[in-house]
């Protein structure tokens, strides 16, 4: 399945149904009168969050979505059936903007989460509607009000707990693969990576979420590589691996053009936990493990891990450092969510 994580679609709400004129003719009834029936409502678009799904592939040749209009009124007063909504059955971490792409409608992060996007059209009265004790005979029914209609781009935003990040052939797709059950493709040249994969990653008892995403280069905010735009799956993460290529003469000078590249993207990437890591570790002496180690130190200004996805080499360290720093980030959304309940209300 190709993944595809951004797709603009067409909406449009249902038509209300026309009101109808009708007159009762019933043989043994003296004085007929008006029975005609209101049409019924068209109708609505909604967006529903539902599991199992992981890309908008299924946007890319369905870009027009039409809620079915209402029926038109009948004769003896009945009602026309309403229209049946369209429902939009969209990826967890599905965010809806408006046409400008800019304008947030609607962000979809729990599965079963269900948000009207557009309403259905009111139908019209028949003429029964409009009989009073000087109009005993109308002849006026109203069309039914038009759906609302609009443009809208669905950007896919991963939910993940952990995000890898670093630069080309740093070894992520083979760190994810050795810590979880998940298949990237893995070769010696840079790029393997095209687009996000998710890996679940069992630690301590704990589970957690990790993506991996296409290596930055130097300009991805430009354009350069891949460009940037993936960086839009770990907005939601709580904290960053990033692993920096051991094998490389110049470690911190990798670490700084990553770094930029995560502070030119923006979005709050700038400001979360980070995890750094020196890749690669089986295929360096001991004493060049040192002094790329103190380097990378010198340059983030934090203490550095050592490992090697290939060996196995300290992956157990990150993962608890991983594992400690988003069971904090749930006991602290667990204890605001508490505390907004507990709230009282303002009379």
């Amino acid at each position: 399945m190709k993944f595809l994580d951004q797709a603009k679609i067409y909406m449009k709400s249902g038509d209300g149904g026309n009101g109808c004129i009708s007159f009762r003719r019933e043989k043994y009834v003296e004085y007929g009168g008006p029975n005609g029936g209101d049409g019924g409502r068209g109708g609505d678009v909604v967006a529903l969050a539902v599991g199992g799904l992981n890309t908008l592939i299924d946007f890319r040749y369905r870009q027009h979505i039409k809620a079915e209009n209402g029926r038109p009124g009948l004769g003896k007063d009945m009602t026309g059936a309403a229209g049946q909504p369209a429902v939009i059955e969209l990826p967890v971490g599905t965010q809806i903007f408006a046409e400008d792409n800019e304008t947030l409608l609607a962000d979809l992060t729990v599965e079963g989460q269900e948000v009207q996007l557009l309403v259905g059209g009111d139908g019209g009265h028949g003429n029964a509607h409009f009989k009073s004790s000087t109009n005993r005979a109308p002849r006026r029914a109203d069309p039914g009000r038009p759906g609302q209609e609009l443009w809208v781009w669905l950007r896919l935003k991963l939910l993940a707990d952990a995000g890898l990040v670093g630069l080309p052939n740093a070894g992520k797709s083979t760190f994810l693969a050795a810590v979880s059950r998940a298949k990237p493709k893995i070769a010696d040249y840079p790029f393997t990576t095209l687009h996000p994969q998710l890996g679940v990653v069992y630690q301590d008892g704990d589970e957690f979420v990790l993506a991996d995403i296409p290596g930055l280069i130097e300009g991805a905010h430009e354009g350069h590589g891949l460009g940037d735009r993936f960086l839009g799956h770990i907005e939601r993460c709580g904290v960053v691996l990033h692993l920096v290529d051991g094998t490389q003469e110049d470690v911190a000078g990798a670490y700084r053009t990553v770094r930029d590249e995560l502070d030119a993207y923006g979005s709050g990437l700038e400001e979360k936990s980070e995890i750094v890591a020196l890749n690669k570790c089986d295929a360096l002496p001991d004493e060049d493990i040192e002094m790329r180690r103190a380097a990378l130190a010198e340059a983030c200004g934090r203490d550095i891990l050592t490992l090697s996805g290939v060996s196995g080499d300290g992956v157990e360290d990150a993962l608890r450092q991983l594992s400690a720093i988003i069971r904090a980030e749930r006991q602290d959304e667990t204890e605001t969510s508490a505390a907004e309940a507990a709230r009282p209300w303002n009379l």
